[in-house]
């Protein structure tokens, strides 16, 4: 099918399942487009909760599609792509986190948003790299293990005061950003302010006017009144930035700012899917009520 052709089908399908469409900001600028919402995965999961729909459509990568379905146990919820996953959530299994709170017992379990539902429900409390320092802060206990984001939780410990114990888990985008890329990036464009995703490595953060998640860069640069911005995330992110603010500059610190599996996502795999109403995503009730806790809890200080 041609472009057009797939967007009408994909128009006709979401009426037949009574369906909202949402969308990742690192989905590709055309699944962007046919999409009824697009955010983060916490924004897409909450706004989703509000919607007056059967079936939530979700393009992103599993993890996305199953916090949506922690928040939503009475919406169908369907990953646009069976096979797009995600490394860093599956850098970390229940039996390993198991073994870390039996390595540190008493630490209290910081869980980025970016894993699965098991080891959400293996939680205390969800994060997000927006608000990791005020979960970290909103704790008591003063011994933490931050899964599975090393990067996250190094930039979140100089946010705060308590002891941060790290797991070596890293976002391959994010992580394999140098610090000469950066350099190089800014005598490209001197004129350019730098902002970086916080999954990045401290020498990198260091570099940066700002590390910020993908919506906070949407609204630094908008509420900015600067012109030009080196970006260090998600390639994806650059589709929103340029239809919201069009009299401005993006580059990205390198060409290889890919997630191949945010990317497998197309209008031909949604169409299929939607068709053959497969890629259902499913938790267990008992995983889910414990996930959901941690996301509550997370929610409740948000």
């Amino acid at each position: 099918m041609f472009t057009n052709q797939l967007k009408e089908r994909i128009a006709r399908l979401k009426e037949e399942l009574k369906a909202v469409i949402v969308a990742h900001n690192y989905q590709r600028a055309e699944v962007q487009d046919i999409a009824d919402f697009v955010g983060d995965s916490l924004e897409l999961s909450r706004q989703c909760a509000e919607v007056d729909a059967e079936t939530i459509i979700f393009c992103g990568v599993r993890f996305m599609a199953e916090t949506a379905a922690i928040i939503n146990p009475y919406r169908t919820v369907v990953l646009s792509e069976g096979s797009a996953g995600c490394p860093l959530a599956d850098m970390i299994n229940v039996d390993e986190l198991r073994e870390w709170k039996q390595r540190y017992p008493g630490a209290s379990v910081v869980c980025y948003i970016n894993s699965s539902a098991e080891i959400k429900a293996e939680s205390e409390i969800c994060c997000t790299s927006a608000n990791s320092d005020k979960v970290v802060n909103s704790i008591a206990n003063d011994d933490i293990i931050f899964i599975p984001d090393q990067n996250l939780g190094a930039y979140t410990a100089t946010k705060t005061k308590k002891r941060l114990i790290l797991y070596p888990g890293f976002c391959y985008v994010h992580h394999r950003l140098k610090p000469e890329q950066v350099k190089l990036a800014k005598q490209l464009h001197p004129e350019a302010q730098v902002l970086v995703h916080p999954e990045c490595r401290p020498e990198v953060i260091a570099l940066a006017e700002a590390a910020l998640s993908t919506s906070q860069m949407l609204r630094y640069v908008k509420a900015n009144s600067h012109n030009s911005f080196i970006i260090g995330t998600e390639e994806g992110l650059l589709h929103r930035l340029r239809l919201d603010n069009p009299d401005k500059s993006f580059y990205l610190v390198t060409n290889s700012q890919i997630c191949t599996d945010m990317k497998k996502t197309t209008l031909e795999t949604i169409v299929k899917t939607m068709e053959l109403r497969q890629n259902i995503v499913t938790v267990p009730e008992e995983v889910r009520l414990k996930a959901k806790q941690a996301v509550d809890r997370m929610l409740a200080i948000s």
